[in-house]
């Protein structure tokens, strides 16, 4: 299935913070089972009040998964979504030529980038130096 533009936004926007990427990636490390809230906040060294914020964004994105046991929430990484969203930034962001693949013909006629006024700058300064003497 291919994940659709708006969910792979909303999982990005999601990602593009420092502390709740760093919970995925603990959370994909950690496998299916996952964390209860307590011990991501305690491993990633996060107020509680912080680290349930950032649940609740990653939860909303997608991306993570909240179980009840008990008085404690589990967060389990959705490998699924995870697995989607690669798939699609493979999909989307692999499409046109780099400099590997561009034909021959394109990098022939692109112009080279050295600056003609250069070698004339540098001349025009030893000639100054050695009048000065």
């Amino acid at each position: 299935m291919t994940m659709k533009i708006t969910a792979a936004t909303r999982a990005l926007t999601a990602l593009a913070q420092e502390t709740r990427l760093g919970i995925v990636r603990l959370l994909v490390k950690v496998g299916p089972d996952g964390l209860v809230a307590g011990q991501i906040a305690l491993r990633l060294k996060l107020a509680p009040a912080t680290s349930s914020f950032h649940l609740s964004q990653l939860t909303q994105a997608g991306l993570i998964k909240p179980s009840r046991e008990g008085r404690s929430i589990r967060y389990s990484p959705v490998l699924a979504t995870i697995g989607e969203l690669l798939a699609f930034l493979e999909e989307n962001l692999s499409g046109g030529p780099t400099e590997k693949t561009a034909p021959k013909s394109a990098s022939k006629s692109a112009p080279k980038a050295t600056p003609k006024s250069a070698p004339k700058a540098a001349a025009t300064k030893k000639k100054a130096g050695r009048k000065g003497r």
